[in-house]
């Protein structure tokens, strides 16, 4: 990715003032070695970052900067998942020790970078609970979070890292219910720890709540319909309704008696954190869905087109609550047209941990390969 000059008055540099930090939805060893992170840091006020098996996928599948580590690796016999492990995790803590002064400024709430257990274990729990645990330890650092997929095996392992004092991104959310569910979680796990005696004031966790699919799939089932005079006015509006009602959810949970009363020992909101925010649609605005969700204790992790396109011609304005009568209008009428709005949710986590799983797969055929050329040469 190429960075252009900062601009002080450019929407990024506003963003802080409604209290949502634009976290990076990339990771690359080049762009940890060259400098390229830290400007981004300094330059464009990125204050985290994330990654998954799609985004490594494509870092060490299509490039050569890890072929020397790669055949290092490989002359110790290194399996192919020892191998993954090694360079993600030596890029995850490359990149939480350039983001430390941010943690540290930002008291351990912002700063963080996220690495993803296998997303082969989507439906183990004890399995994510026992890799979340070992990732942690290995990585070592205070401001990495373990992503663990918001699925129904997930949640109980969710709670579990969180009460062991883990920090966790909640990663798949696109169901309102889900959402709930991994508030309440969190919430739990908190709790947990208070019975247990131990602090809850370090603890952070972010959820993950996807965005941009949801009107992938959404407009795709509107358009089926043939119906372009009911269906034209509601094409592109199902994600960010759906991610509305998500934070009206966050407002009534994290402003309720329960998490007043964690609060009042320590106990740090759960963030919403707006994923999947790059528009897959052409037709639609390439920032819409960073104007149409900034609000107050939120993140959003942009991949670096909508990162530059954002910092260029975004409009900031407090918007994530505004207008959540009209969502609920727009969820009602599209399930008025006979699409449900929890079977393209459904729909969206199975392909979601497919995807994740597919690209795991392919990245390990490729270090396969890599380590076979690697040792002829």
């Amino acid at each position: 990715m190429t960075m252009r000059a900062s601009n002080p008055a450019s929407p990024i540099s506003l963003l802080a003032r409604e209290r949502q930090s634009i976290w990076l939805d990339y990771m690359h060893r080049t762009m940890l070695k060259n400098g390229e992170l830290k400007s981004l840091i300094e330059a464009r006020g990125v204050r985290g970052a994330t990654s998954n098996p799609t985004i490594f996928e494509a870092a060490i599948g299509k490039s050569d900067a890890y072929d020397d580590a790669i055949g290092q690796l490989a002359a110790k016999g290194t399996d192919r998942v020892g191998v993954y492990e090694a360079l993600a995790i030596a890029d995850i803590q490359a990149a939480c020790d350039q983001f430390r002064p941010i943690f540290e400024m930002a008291e351990g709430n912002d700063g963080f970078v996220s690495m993803e257990v296998s997303p082969l274990l989507a439906g183990d729990t004890a399995g994510t609970i026992a890799e979340a645990r070992r990732l942690h330890a290995a990585i070592n650092r205070p401001n990495v979070m373990i992503k663990i997929p918001g699925t129904v095996q997930g949640v109980p392992a969710i709670r579990q890292c969180l009460a062991d004092g883990i920090n966790i991104n909640i990663t798949l959310l696109f169901a309102v219910d889900m959402y709930e569910a991994v508030i309440g979680a969190y919430l739990a796990a908190l709790e947990d720890r208070i019975a247990a005696k131990k602090d809850i004031a370090t603890l952070r966790s972010v959820a993950s709540f996807f965005v941009s699919r949801v009107d992938t799939e959404t407009d795709k089932r509107l358009e089926k319909l043939n119906k372009p005079v009911q269906t034209a006015p509601l094409m592109g509006k199902a994600a960010v309704a759906n991610a509305k009602i998500a934070y009206e959810k966050y407002t009534q949970h994290f402003e309720g008696p329960r998490f007043r009363a964690l609060m009042a020992k320590g106990g740090a909101v759960q963030r919403p954190l707006w994923a999947s925010t790059g528009t897959k649609n052409p037709k639609y605005p390439d920032t819409m869905y960073v104007d149409d969700l900034i609000g107050p204790d939120t993140v959003n992790t942009m991949p670096p087109a909508t990162l530059e396109a954002f910092a260029d011609h975004g409009t900031v304005a407090r918007t994530v609550d505004q207008d959540v009568d009209q969502a609920h209008h727009q969820i009602a009428a599209i399930e008025a047209l006979g699409i449900t709005l929890k079977d393209v949710t459904d729909t969206l986590v199975e392909e979601g941990v497919k995807k994740f799983s597919e690209s795991f797969d392919s990245l390990l055929k490729t270090i396969d390969e890599k380590k076979t050329k690697l040792a002829a040469v």
